[in-house]
């Protein structure tokens, strides 16, 4: 009985295994081990393939007002604003 989930040695290295942590409906984290590598479980986002295509393939594509691009400009607008304010201030 190589695949016994109730086995002593496999029941210890789940109860070892990192937690998922996404943040529950009331408020708690998630209890449920995270899929390897990640930190999600396989029920919020870890598991392979999961989440949303990027781009176009999304479906909700009307604007662009949330692209990477759009979202890098509006970093970089920030950044400069923020250091003419800086300079405004000394002066």
């Amino acid at each position: 009985m190589t695949d016994n989930p109730t086995h002593p040695n496999r029941a210890a290295r789940l109860n070892a295994a990192p937690r998922c942590g996404a943040r529950t409906r009331v408020g708690g984290t998630c209890r449920a081990p995270a899929v390897k590598d990640k930190r999600r479980c396989r029920m919020h986002g870890g598991a392979a393939g999961s989440g949303a295509p990027r781009g176009e393939r999304n479906g909700n594509f009307r604007t662009g007002r949330y692209t990477q691009e759009t979202q890098a400009m509006l970093r970089a607008a920030r950044l400069l604003m923020g250091g003419a304010r800086r300079i405004v201030k000394t002066s």
